[in-house]
């Protein structure tokens, strides 16, 4: 089994990703909101703990979605970019997000 991430640059393309993903076989999408380094130092001030101190109180914004999935095999990760890189582009493109897939030696709460 595999664990798949991806981080999203577009928020808006979310909707289209999730249905491609399900569509494709994932058997279960989790999403974060998330942010990256850049974004956070240059948001609001030098200081990433103020900009996540402001996020916490509704002042900051998310600016990535983290999507991630536990699959299978390698070969539904890559079915899975493929359907992805169909809606945002190759992810090899800035601007349009980052994936990888980890393995996973156990789970709880879910078939193996």
């Amino acid at each position: 089994m595999y664990m798949l991430f991806l981080v999203l640059d577009d928020s808006a393309r979310l909707n289209e990703v999730l249905t491609a993903w399900e569509q494709a076989g994932a058997p279960g999408i989790t999403l974060w909101e998330s942010t990256g380094l850049h974004r956070a130092l240059t948001r609001q001030g030098a200081s990433p703990a103020y900009a996540r101190f402001g996020a916490l109180f509704g002042h900051g914004q998310a600016n990535h979605l983290t999507l991630f999935t536990v699959i299978p095999d390698l070969g539904l990760a890559q079915t899975l970019i493929t359907a992805t890189e169909a809606i945002v582009g190759s992810l090899n493109e800035p601007h349009t997000g980052i994936a990888f897939a980890l393995p996973v030696v156990q789970t709880w709460g879910k078939p193996n």
